[in-house]
């Protein structure tokens, strides 16, 4: 490990990298740069809380933590170009370009929101949810909004569906898989997601995508064409279509990228060491490779602090395993959607519970159990997390 560390992207991967630095006593140099100009924050809430308006401010860490450990936080600094070779890397700030020097660099610039094709970016009334800006927007938005349109029934489509609905905004959801979440939950499960969304008013559209934006000659979005032709009027759009690793100021760093079949992002070994010497990388825009020598790319919460631990632990002189079961949650309709475990979309499907609403269900391959996944069962989820932790059939779980 070489004084100064610097940790490119200020978010929760960057933070808990940081502060494990310091609980591990770790006295050198560390620098935190971040493209925002807030301090960091959890995203989780943005899609939820922050829209609604129940929360103005979700800061990682208190004002005061950055100077107490000793941590340079520069906000508002971009990274624009990596050398790892003269192990620099170059920020600009204020409209002025500088080089920063590091002994380590740790990469973890997370994702941007994927936007619609074709649309302008200063067309009014089309949002994504990737900031604090992009969300307090989206608020601002909703207050004067007559008919939402959110294209996407992923996780993030999702919840903001439920939050517009919560500010009693008309909502139409769209989506081109057959239920929401499907390829994250498989269409069995998000059936029941359908029961909620559609049980709380939401006018649901799956099995169709979006061929357009309709902007009019104000320049403020007036609707959107499905692909079957109908149009349908709104003049707030939120595109919810994913992200994506933007990896430009790599650009000619020689940094070996992973290629898209694998998800794509900075190819990493087990650690998250990249090609280069002394660079490593963390979070939503890393391609580790696993325990079983498989690279994939993950974009979930705990995944980036497990990141975050392991890489600390390795540049510290130590070895952890990864931390445990794979977890995700979702709060859509004031319900906690909770999963356990990695099942596949086409995993056989137990359900073991469901009222209508509130749901508990199993997932298998091959007789053993993948995961679990629940709403407004939460203590039944995490009972399951000792069962995938070592092959289990799911028959011990439905008996049990």
């Amino acid at each position: 490990m070489n004084d100064p560390i610097v940790i490119v992207g200020a978010g929760l991967g960057g933070v808990r990298l940081a502060e494990n630095l310091r609980n591990g006593e770790y006295s050198g140099d560390v620098v935190l740069i971040g493209q925002e100009s807030h301090p960091p924050y959890d995203r989780p809430p943005l899609s939820k809380s922050v829209v609604t308006g129940a929360d103005e401010r979700v800061d990682l860490k208190p004002a005061e933590f950055y100077a107490e450990q000793n941590i340079d936080l520069r906000t508002d600094t971009r990274v624009v170009a990596v050398d790892p070779d003269g192990h620099t890397v170059t920020v600009e700030h204020d409209g002025q370009r500088s080089d920063v020097a590091f002994g380590t660099l740790v990469l973890a610039t997370g994702l941007a929101a994927r936007k619609f094709p074709g649309v302008a970016d200063d067309v009014t009334g089309v949002h994504v949810v990737r900031t604090i800006d992009d969300a307090l927007a989206l608020r601002a938005a909703a207050g004067s909004a007559t008919h939402a349109a959110v294209i996407g029934a992923g996780f993030i489509g999702c919840e903001v569906a439920a939050s517009l609905h919560e500010l009693d905004v008309p909502v139409t959801l769209i989506e081109p898989t057959p239920t929401p979440l499907a390829t994250a939950i498989g269409e069995q499960v998000g059936q029941m997601v359908t029961r909620m969304h559609t049980g709380a008013g939401i006018d649901l559209r799956t099995g169709s995508g979006v061929d357009e934006i309709m902007v009019g000659d104000d320049g403020a979005v007036s609707g959107v064409v499905l692909s079957g032709g109908e149009r349908v009027d709104a003049d707030l759009v939120v595109v919810g279509i994913g992200g994506y690793p933007d990896l430009d100021y790599l650009e000619g760093s020689g940094i070996e990228l992973a290629p898209r079949e694998s998800g794509g992002g900075i190819a990493c070994n087990g650690v998250g060491r990249t090609s280069a010497a002394d660079v490593y990388a963390l979070g939503d825009a890393a391609n580790w490779t696993d325990a079983h020598g498989d690279h994939r790319r993950v974009e979930h919460w705990n995944h980036v602090v497990d990141h975050a631990a392991i890489v600390a632990a390795h540049l510290l002189g130590h070895t952890i395993a990864h931390q445990g079961v794979p977890y995700f949650w979702s709060d859509q309709f004031g319900l906690k959607i909770q999963m356990l475990g990695a099942p596949h979309p086409d995993d056989e499907v137990h359900v073991a519970d469901e009222d209508g609403l509130k749901f508990l269900a199993y997932y298998s391959r091959d007789g053993i159990l993948t995961g679990v996944i629940g709403a407004g069962r939460a203590g039944k989820v995490m009972k399951t997390r000792r069962f995938l932790q070592t092959p289990t059939p799911v028959s011990a779980v439905l008996e049990g």
